[in-house]
């Protein structure tokens, strides 16, 4: 059994390659839950949705959110009402957002996220990091933001001066499935926003340090693949590049694999953890990502 600890658009992509190599029954992906919230009336889970529409082989690969092929005659007709949604939702998307928030009167995140992956027929198992609502701060030089208004709104413009999230409890079964697991993946998501939150929850780095984990950096050279990691790196003190990201992950990782753009980093990186592979990391296609799933599952 493998365990994928997920973001929304880096690791997605390596699920993809993941999925074809092993039996789906034996994959469970952790997913980060940070940036849940409400918006247009409907519950938003943007990682987890990526990972269910990925695993569900409809997720929109231009863009890395939402259902391919969608329309949006619903947000555009409350454009045309003088609605301005913060997210453009897709008239299919918004369907299982509408579900998830009726559900989630009734039973806890995780069983939500479970029931729609079932009705998707994932074989797969899905699990939110927390069934606590989580909360992310951007903290910029004009004061606190959420962290969609920093990436939608500002469009990542801010200054950062630090990232804040809150505590919570681990989601049912979640520590049992990381201890259980024969290997554990950290994907190349946003180290802070993704995979921090779910390493930081009570319990998590323990049962990592108990079990055999691979991670792959989301940094090549001093840039982020994609998204903000980078100026959120900074905020943090971290050095932006693998070495930063090898920093963060230091107390639990047995083997690392980084880009062959940082190949010179290698020693460096080996005071912190014993193995380091250098490979091609950024995916750009199907190949790629059954290549590095290839090599991360040690075939």
């Amino acid at each position: 059994m493998i365990t994928v600890l997920s973001g929304g658009t880096g690791t997605p992509k390596l699920l993809q390659g993941i999925k074809k190599l092993i039996d789906p029954k034996q994959l469970n992906v952790v997913v980060n839950t940070v940036e849940n919230d409400y918006f247009s009336g409907v519950y938003v889970a943007p990682d987890v949705d990526t990972v269910l529409y990925t695993l569900g082989d409809i997720i929109n690969e231009e863009t890395w959110y939402g259902i391919k092929n969608d329309t949006f005659i619903t947000h555009d007709k409350l454009d045309e009402l003088g609605y301005k949604e913060l997210l453009k939702i897709g008239d299919k998307d918004r369907a299982f957002k509408i579900q998830k928030t009726q559900l989630m009167e009734e039973y806890p995140f995780s069983k939500v996220v479970d029931m729609q992956r079932k009705k998707m027929g994932i074989e797969s198992k899905v699990i939110p990091m927390s069934d606590q609502q989580s909360r992310i701060e951007i903290i910029t030089s004009a004061g606190a933001i959420s962290f969609h208004q920093f990436l939608v709104e500002e469009k990542g413009a801010s200054i950062v001066e630090d990232i804040v999230y809150n505590e919570v409890e681990p989601s049912p079964q979640l520590l049992e499935l990381i201890e259980n697991s024969e290997k554990v993946i950290i994907g190349p998501s946003n180290p802070i926003t993704s995979i921090g939150p779910i390493i930081s929850i009570k319990g998590v780095k323990k049962a990592l340090r108990n079990n055999y984990v691979v991670g792959v950096s989301p940094i090549i050279g001093n840039k982020a693949v994609s998204g903000p990691a980078a100026k959120f790196m900074q905020a943090m003190d971290l050095e932006v590049s693998a070495l930063g990201v090898s920093m963060m992950y230091t107390d639990f990782l047995d083997k690392f694999i980084i880009d062959k753009e940082d190949a010179q980093l290698k020693t460096k990186i080996e005071k912190l953890i014993k193995e380091v592979t250098i490979t091609k990391t950024k995916m750009y296609n199907i190949e790629d990502k059954l290549m590095l799933a290839k090599l991360i599952l040690g075939e």
